[in-house]
Order: structure tokens, then sequence, then C-alpha cells
């Protein structure tokens, strides 16, 4: 990866597993921790660079 992450889509499965949480977690929460999602379709995907920068600015 790298630095800031990159535009690959990333499904709420694999931000889970990132993050730790359950896929569940993600689904529920994405908006209130102020994620961007990307519909495709009916599916939520996330950006890579996104989640780089939002565990930068909360945790980094």
């Amino acid at each position: 990866m790298t630095a800031g992450g990159s535009n690959r889509l990333l499904t709420p499965e694999e931000v889970a597993e990132w993050l730790k949480v359950s896929e569940v977690t993600v689904r529920n929460k994405y908006r209130s921790w102020g994620l961007k999602a990307q519909k495709v379709g009916r599916l939520l995907r996330f950006r890579e660079r996104d989640i780089v920068a939002y565990l930068d600015e909360n945790y980094g």
C-alpha cells in the first residue's frame, strides 16, 4: 500500500477485518464515524485512502 492509501475499493467485510470490528458494526456505524462510502449498484464499498485518512485523523 502506498502512503495515503489507494483508490482500491474495499468491501465492508475487508474494512471490518482491518478495523477489527464486525461487518455489521461497519454497516451500522460508518456514517457516524464519518467514513465516505461508495455505492456500486446496491453494494457498499469504501475507498482504501478514505479508511487510511480516517485512521490517521482519529488514531494516528
